[in-house]
């Protein structure tokens, strides 16, 4: 058994593909209308047969209160993995990306936490051998 899929919750389809494609480097999977939303999945282009990541509609009753609560209390919703941490949050800094959290070693990882501004935090791990 695998992972296939996961979701991030967003509040605006079109600015989180854009967010996740053009700043964080993902690259769209499967865009398909379904009603007035649509199953819009990006992958990492290192692994483009990976795990999707799927940018849902937050529209679901309770869930913006549940996604404030988490951002309140510094909790991300995803956790992405990079090989240099200080790199990529210094690139990620240039195009004017958000940290909440620069980066921390935290025991055999060092993290950092940025905003994705679709009302989420997301976590960057670098492992360290």
């Amino acid at each position: 058994m695998k992972i296939y899929v996961t979701s991030v919750h967003v509040d605006d389809q079109a600015k989180a593909l854009a967010f996740y494609t053009d700043l964080l480097g993902f690259v769209k999977k499967h865009d398909i209308p379904i009603g007035q939303d649509r199953w819009l999945t990006v992958v990492s282009p290192e692994n483009p047969e990976g795990t999707e990541l799927l940018l849902e509609p937050d529209s679901y009753p309770g869930l913006r209160g549940l996604k404030d609560s988490m951002v309140g209390d510094g909790i991300p919703a995803a956790s992405f993995a990079v090989d240099d941490i200080a790199a990529e949050t210094k690139r990620l800094q240039d195009l004017g990306v958000v940290f909440t959290q620069e980066p921390l070693e935290q025991g055999p990882v060092t993290t950092a936490v940025f905003d994705d501004t679709c009302g989420n935090l997301i976590q960057l791990v670098e492992k360290r051998s």
